[in-house]
């Protein structure tokens, strides 16, 4: 019986090949799905679905996989990320079909009738001519028709009242006229008084307060508002600063090959790391080698999260804002036997000298 089974078939052909790579680095390492999920602190059922192509897995279980078959991670990363960009688009497009799907059956409810809709040219369908009606397909509800807009003026023949209106009442006294005029002379007198008396208020608020001019003259110009630097994210990166805090870092895209270990230390035998990532301004406490139910805790920005240890012994917090020096960040750990540790600055690395290892545990 074959070890792995058949890859769905609707897969993409870089999803299929990635897939089909990571089941030879597992054969060739003859590390069984339990034993790699015990390696890279990854569970088993989240294996079985990423080896059968079911799901894509993050970037930071790949590179723990390659560290744990001794591959290298540079080029399983590379593979990674074309696999990640094919997945997103099969995602769009099945995105784009169920919107299309939604649109139809709106449409089926609403009683559309698409083959109407696609015969009739839209310039007949949107537009009516004065005297006429659109065609009525059969079973349908017949729409009011919209009269063509008159572009000539409106005479008064067609609106009798108006010549009524405009036309001298024979009853009316011969002084209607001039009373109409004297009324509107009368009119603008009053609002020529009005304005010339609000003219005078404001020349004498001006004299009695001769420094208000000369303070708004002098008043210091504000400041222009200093042009929006909104920061372009990397590919995979869903977040930065403030809007990391509490969520995943793998699913968010800030781990992998985006995060460093500023400070590490010991909790019994358990190993507690900081992790932070410079891309999103955040850190979080990573524990490994542990007994199940140890802990570690982190604080910084204000926040605090804290993770227990699962069966295979790993676990890491969710994210902190970081807006200082990471390395002054500590994460400190709690075993069940009440052993406590906390990390500490790890030493920098030379120039040219290999990057110390916290073991293949959890990465």
């Amino acid at each position: 019986m074959p070890r792995w089974k058949a890859l769905p078939e609707e897969l993409d052909p870089q999803v299929r090949e990635f897939a089909g790579q990571l089941r030879r680095l597992v054969d060739r390492s003859g590390l069984s799905v339990a034993a790699l999920a015990d390696a890279t602190g990854y569970s088993k059922t989240s294996w079985e679905r990423y080896l059968n192509g079911r799901l894509l897995p993050p970037q930071r279980a790949v590179v723990a996989l390659a560290e744990a078959t001794g591959a290298q991670p540079a080029h399983l990363t590379t593979l990674w990320e074309l696999a990640e960009r094919a997945w997103s688009r099969d995602e769009m497009r099945q995105d784009v079909t169920m919107e299309a799907i939604s649109v139809a059956q709106a449409r089926a409810a609403l009683g559309w009738d698409a083959d109407q809709a696609a015969a009739e040219p839209p310039a007949k369908s949107a537009r009516f001519t004065k005297g006429t009606k659109a065609a009525q397909a059969p079973g349908t509800t017949p729409l009011p028709s919209v009269p063509q807009q008159r572009t000539d003026s409106p005479s008064a023949a067609d609106f009798p009242e108006w010549a009524a209106a405009a036309s001298p009442s024979p009853a009316a006294p011969a002084a209607q006229a001039p009373a109409r005029r004297t009324r509107r002379g009368r009119t603008l007198m009053i609002a020529v008084g009005a304005a010339g008396v609000a003219l005078m208020g404001g020349a004498a608020f001006l004299l009695l307060n001769p420094g208000t001019g000369t303070a708004k003259k002098t008043a210091a110009p504000r400041p222009a508002a200093a042009p929006s630097t909104k920061q372009v994210l990397p590919a995979g990166v869903r977040c930065t600063g403030a809007g990391c805090v509490g969520k995943d870092p793998e699913a968010m895209g800030c781990g992998g090959a985006h995060a460093i270990t500023p400070s590490r230390g010991r909790a019994g035998r358990a190993v507690i790391e900081v992790r932070y990532s410079k891309i999103c301004h955040t850190a979080w406490a990573r524990i490994s080698r542990a007994a199940p139910g140890d802990q570690a805790t982190l604080s910084a920005g204000g926040h605090s999260a804290t993770a227990r240890a699962e069966r295979n012994g790993a676990a890491y917090t969710s994210m902190v804002e970081v807006t200082g020096d990471p390395a002054k960040v500590a994460a400190c750990g709690t075993t069940m036997a009440g052993v406590k540790g906390c990390s500490r600055p790890v030493p920098a690395t030379p120039a040219g000298a290999p990057a110390p290892s916290a073991g293949a545990a959890v990465r």
